[in-house]
This record gives C-alpha cells, sequence and structure tokens, in this order.
C-alpha cells in the first residue's frame, strides 16, 4: 500500500486571531491515515507529511479535527505566496506520510 495520497480541496482561513490557513483532507483518506498510522502518531494526534503543491515540497504535520471529522492540513504563507494560493479556492495537494508502523522507511513514489 502507497504512503502517498492526491486530492483537491479548498483552502480555508481559520477564524481565529491567527491568520493561519488549512486545507481539509477528504473523510475516506483522514480514515484511511488515521487507520494506518495509529501507533505512530504524534502529539496531539499529529502525522509527519511530506506535502507538494504545485512546485513546493514542504514537511509538516496533519491534525485531526473533532470539528471537521477530518485530518487538516496547515498551509504556511510562504506557500501561498509561492503558488498564489487564496482562501475559498481550491488546491491539488500530494502528500506522503513520513511514518508508518515499524520503523520501516517510507516507500517513495
Amino acid at each position: 500500500m502507497s504512503a502517498d495520497y492526491a486530492f483537491r480541496a479548498p483552502l480555508w482561513r481559520w477564524q481565529g486571531e491567527s491568520p493561519w490557513h488549512f486545507v481539509t483532507l477528504p473523510e475516506e483518506q483522514s480514515d484511511e491515515i488515521d487507520e494506518r498510522t495509529r501507533d505512530v502518531q504524534r502529539g496531539f494526534g499529529s502525522i509527519r507529511v511530506e506535502v507538494t503543491v504545485g512546485t513546493t515540497v514542504w514537511a509538516t504535520s496533519l491534525f485531526p479535527s473533532t470539528n471537521h471529522g477530518a485530518y487538516l492540513l496547515p498551509v504556511k504563507k510562504a506557500v501561498r505566496v509561492a503558488e498564489g494560493l487564496t482562501a475559498d479556492e481550491p488546491v491539488d495537494v500530494r502528500l506522503r506520510l513520513l511514518d508508518l508502523p515499524g520503523g520501516a522507511p517510507v516507500p517513495r513514489g
């Protein structure tokens, strides 16, 4: 089973004091990722990933959200600027899990 996922979802802005922007993973992929990584999740249930949007690649973590029933992918300002992303517009995302149970290296592609 591949550690790679791809999806398209809208970028949205957190409605709080901080200007955080996120993409919500599709529920089906969130459920699969949660099941596959349950034994290697970090603080707050986070999961380390490598993300590609356009030509920008970066490492970050997914965070579970009970309000959304899915994982949230934070998208930092540098990525939004480099890729011309704006809130409420769809984003094509590719991500790769960096941790899987058993400590084995995660295969690329």
